[in-house]
């Protein structure tokens, strides 16, 4: 997760991530740096989602 908007941490950045990183979901939010404290129930689904793939498929 990322906030596209995050003047500190710019999107550019989140990019890089895909390149280095195998097993990855790359989601880019409507929101700045502080994107928990503004979408964090958005946040916790993708978290949920991304390990309950990954737990079904490693059983």
């Amino acid at each position: 997760m990322w906030g596209k908007n995050d003047q500190i941490f710019p999107a550019e950045g989140a990019h890089l991530y895909k390149r280095d990183l195998k097993n990855l979901e790359f989601h880019l939010l409507d929101t700045g740096h502080f994107a928990l404290e503004e979408d964090g129930e958005i946040i916790a689904g993708h978290i949920r989602r991304f390990f309950a793939k990954r737990m079904v498929a490693h059983r």
